[in-house]
């Protein structure tokens, strides 16, 4: 299982939209899945994610791989990263 928090307008997709508790969907992983597939298992449209997009807290890439137990953070494309330049993006 991996712990996908989501954040802003992407609450809607678990069963908690108050920003006041965390909104966490628990779900498969499967060998080769990548952030993108995680996104897609728990119907989250591709084209609401924004590049703010954190495995493990690393600022990560739609394509990097993930496994069981890790702990990923998705924000819309409303909240984008001010900063983000001050981040390498992980891709693999």
């Amino acid at each position: 299982m991996i712990e996908v928090h989501l954040y802003g307008k992407l609450r809607r997709f678990t069963d908690n939209q108050d920003p006041a508790r965390d909104s966490i969907l628990n779900l498969p992983v499967e060998t080769g899945d990548t952030i993108e597939d995680i996104a897609r298992h728990g119907s989250i449209p591709i084209e609401e994610i924004g590049s703010n997009i954190f495995l493990n807290g690393e600022y990560s890439a739609l394509t990097r791989k993930v496994k069981d137990g890790d702990r990923l953070g998705i924000f819309p494309t409303e909240m984008q990263l001010l900063y983000k330049w001050h981040f390498a993006k992980k891709r693999e």
